[in-house]
């Protein structure tokens, strides 16, 4: 005779479990809620973020994400940052961590708003760049050809072919943006495009789930991103494409990611010990969905407006590059004695905080590069104000400062998730998915989470993995085979206890 227990029973909480059920206990350490983004320290770029986020109700330290990679991303070709190691450059890595719901791309489409409009102006001066190169090129080659046919003929020696000149070279392709490149088409579009780019993506996980990161390429990978974050040559060797080095290459990057994709990367060891991580800015803010009321809206064009205007000042204006290898030749932006002194003061203490017992200890790689990191935001914060600095004053620096500090407070509070196995992180996935309004009920079946349960347990031996943790952690209960739920006599079915 099958359990006949009905589904309205179950709701209201009818006891059907022994009287000796486990009390439910926590799968991981509970993350502790961020600071406040500093967002008064973002100096020039605080217009515009307000702006968005008051018009977005978004987490404030989304559009700031944005901004600071934007600029970043803008100024890295014009200038290098003195910091403590010497000659940096401004480039900067940001990785922003919010659920789907969170308005990412709604805060990053007007920040970059300019530089997609600055590339469609770019590609209509490249069509017709290239237009013209067609033309030169096929003068240029009929006349080295007869000029080669002269040379075996013995009309004409090697100095008339060299008279020619070199193959003319194609015009540089214009695109600054890149959202999921492999590191070959990173490499080659830096060999024939432009010096300085952005990988950005508002679906980071495309690029973090792509061929790039596969396991066989993620390691190659991420040893270029290093590479690039600290203004290193581009060096190749491949049969076929000869060998080459590229110098005076820039890259910054936001990937914008979901917390099931970005948790993931955070547990990856491999992303953490080739130093990936430790060279990004992370931050996953507080959800704001619930609060987001249309009357608490404001809408303030005019900061965004200006933000656009000054991008694109800097995008138009030219930087010291060599027009035939479009190798970058960024100046010196110094620091002023105020801003070394308070650098040197903040390098020292996050220094002591990662001795044994102190508060970086676990995370010495992110600590170890903060003080480079301020220099850096300082850096763009500067520029951005004014092309034309040579120095980063006391003030700028500070701000600078307080940023990475959060930064690095927001590694700190999130190490806990790079300690989470995948298994665990999929049963707790499934807990509060279980104990969520998606869900609703007081029972569980595994074609329920195939079906209907978080995107990462769509494989039934993972949902299996996933229950059965659960069940040892007593947030489920097994009923007895056969129990009817629903009217329908369940082989598997397990009690959602809530606590």
């Amino acid at each position: 005779m099958p359990h006949r227990i009905a589904a309205d029973r179950l709701a209201k909480g009818e006891t059907i479990a022994p009287a000796n059920v486990i009390q439910p206990q926590p799968l991981l350490r509970e993350i502790a809620p961020g600071a406040p983004y500093p967002v008064h320290a973002l100096g020039p770029l605080r217009a515009a973020v307000q702006a968005v986020q008051g018009w977005t109700q978004a987490p404030v330290a989304i559009p700031a994400q944005s901004a600071l990679a934007v600029a970043a991303l803008a100024l890295q070709g014009h200038a290098n940052v003195e910091t403590l190691g010497g000659p940096r450059p401004l480039t900067l890595f940001c990785l922003t961590i919010a659920a789907s719901g969170e308005r990412k791309s709604s805060c990053d489409a007007p920040l970059m708003r300019e530089i997609h409009a600055f590339e469609r102006e770019q590609a209509q001066v490249y069509a017709d760049a290239r237009k013209g190169w067609s033309l030169d090129h096929a003068i240029w080659k009929a006349r080295h050809e007869k000029m080669l046919a002269d040379v075996k003929r013995g009309k004409a020696d090697k100095r008339d072919l060299a008279a020619i000149g070199p193959e003319p070279a194609p015009p540089p392709l214009p695109d600054r943006l890149v959202s999921e490149p492999t590191y070959e088409g990173l490499t080659k579009l830096f060999a024939h495009g432009q010096p300085s780019l952005g990988l950005f993506s508002d679906e980071g996980g495309q690029f973090l789930g792509g061929f790039a990161m596969s396991q066989d390429n993620r390691q190659k990978t991420l040893a270029a991103l290093n590479s690039l974050w600290m203004g290193d040559p581009i060096k190749r060797t491949r049969q076929g494409d000869g060998a080459f080095t590229l110098y005076g290459r820039r890259l910054s990057l936001h990937l914008m990611v979901q917390p099931v994709v970005a948790h993931e990367l955070l547990a990856d060891p491999l992303a953490s010990d080739t130093g990936f991580l430790p060279r990004c800015l992370i931050c996953e803010p507080a959800s704001t969905i619930g609060t987001r009321l249309q009357d608490a809206s404001i809408w303030n064009p005019a900061p965004i407006d200006a933000f656009g205007e000054r991008l694109g000042d800097v995008l138009r204006t030219g930087t010291a590059m060599d027009p035939d290898t479009r190798e970058l030749k960024p100046r010196l932006l110094s620091l002023s004695g105020e801003a070394k002194a308070r650098l040197v003061q903040f390098s020292d203490a996050v220094e002591r905080a990662q001795a044994p017992g102190g508060d970086f200890e676990l995370i010495r790689g992110y600590a170890s590069k903060a003080a480079e990191q301020a220099a850096r935001i300082a850096g763009v914060l500067t520029l951005w104000a004014d092309l034309g600095a040579q120095a980063i004053s006391g003030a700028v620096m500070a701000n600078g400062i307080e940023l990475a500090r959060f930064y690095l407070l927001e590694a700190a509070r999130l190490a806990g998730v790079a300690t989470v196995s995948v298994a665990v992180a999929k049963a707790e996935a499934l807990r509060q998915w279980l104990l969520s309004e998606s869900w609703g009920n007081s029972w569980v079946t595994l074609r329920d989470i195939l079906r209907k349960g978080p995107n990462r347990l769509r494989e039934s031996p993972d949902a299996k993995k996933a229950l059965q943790m659960l069940v040892e952690h007593g947030w489920l209960v097994p009923l007895p085979t056969g129990t009817v739920i629903d009217g329908q006599a369940r082989k598997e079915a397990w009690t959602v206890i809530r606590p």
